[in-house]
């Protein structure tokens, strides 16, 4: 009668029936390293793509809109600089023009803004708090801010272009001449340049590849291109004997901005870089480069010349305004392949790993 114990084979018998010798382990075929290490390797090299052919940041919920705004907000900010320093050199056509430039990009800006956002109940919920660690909370409190001295400030010049016949009691309008629309154009003077440069700030704090990586250089040029944009529409709306400080922050900026880009697509590495080159942000940014060269040149030859200050001017602003659209579309583009996300951190981490800054185990 059999039992369960019947078929049982003593493990190491096997393994003694060459006469008591061991028999060695046969390796399976492929087992091991390749390199002819004793160690198996478990996960072999792969090419990341990215978790079922998502993106691996998700993509900032901005759209044309937006890029309106970051044109406007420039302009609005430099024009304050503008409407300030001809309020103390007693240029007064200049002073008016910027002022009314001011309050009116600034408020074309707000609008374009509340486009994008889909309500206006979202702009008035970013006033719940103030987060000073947000650069878009911060944004919010300086655009309203500006926005409101801003106000005051072209109050007096419209009053003034009406032949001072807005209902305003007498008092009120001395005061608002002499008080008032001074000190909020000093006000709005000294937030335009935060105003301008705040959403470059915002961008580099983002995930998204193209401004993360070019977060160091993006302040300096919004910075640069609002220049060159208030400049060069005050060089459209003004005499050109008044003009004069207007072309000289026109050429600044012009130069600054095409520095500027020198500058960050040299220092970024390749692939970093490669999202402001290419497709439809390549094609904006290198039409703002030639229309920034071709303002600045115009403004130094010709600034003094009406026509030729007009034409460089608009040549200026155009500029202006495709660096902002190029800007976001390069943003918005470097999130749709994942090589912008994965290949910079690896060399980031192989060069960290060739300083000694990290070490690995085996």
């Amino acid at each position: 009668m059999s039992n369960q114990f019947d078929n049982y084979r003593d493990p190491v018998e096997p393994r003694r029936r060459d006469g008591g010798g061991r028999k060695k382990r046969r390796r399976r075929a492929g087992a091991g390293a390749m390199d002819g290490s004793r160690e198996e390797r478990m996960v072999p090299d792969m090419q990341f793509e990215s978790y079922y052919g998502k993106p691996v940041v998700k993509a900032p919920p901005w759209e044309w809109p937006i890029g309106v705004y970051l044109f406007l907000g420039g302009v609005a900010g430099g024009s304050s600089l503008l409407g300030f320093g001809a309020q103390l050199t007693g240029r007064r056509t200049l002073r008016r023009n910027a002022r009314l430039a001011t309050i009116t990009a600034a408020g074309a800006g707000s609008l374009a803004l509340i486009a994008d956002l889909g309500r206006p109940e979202r702009l008035l919920n970013m006033f719940r708090v103030f987060k000073l660690s947000s650069p878009m909370n911060v944004g919010s409190w300086l655009l309203a801010s500006f926005s409101t001295a801003a106000a005051a400030a072209a109050a007096a010049e419209v009053d003034d272009l009406t032949g001072r016949r807005l209902p305003l009691p007498d008092a009120i309008r001395t005061v608002t001449h002499q008080a008032a629309a001074p000190a909020a154009g000093a006000l709005a003077a000294s937030l335009g340049a935060p105003l301008a440069v705040y959403t470059a700030v915002l961008f580099g704090d983002t995930a998204t590849p193209a401004w993360n990586a070019a977060k160091y250089h993006l302040p300096f040029l919004f910075v640069s291109s609002a220049s060159a944009a208030s400049g060069g529409l005050a060089m459209i709306t003004t005499p050109v004997e008044e003009a004069g400080p207007a072309r000289v922050l026109a050429a600044t900026g012009a130069v600054c901005d095409v520095a500027v880009t020198k500058a960050m697509h040299t220092q970024l590495d390749e692939v970093s870089a490669e999202p402001y080159h290419h497709g439809t942000a390549g094609r904006l940014l290198t039409w703002a480069e030639r229309l920034v060269i071709a303002g600045g040149v115009g403004t130094v030859l010709a600034g003094r010349h009406r026509v030729g200050a007009a034409l460089s001017g608009a040549a200026l602003l155009a500029g202006s305004a495709l660096t902002r659209f190029g800007v976001l579309e390069a943003g918005l583009h470097s999130v749709t392949d994942p090589k912008y996300v994965v290949e910079p951190q690896k060399a980031r981490l192989a060069q960290r790993q060739g300083g000694g800054n990290i070490t690995t185990g085996r």
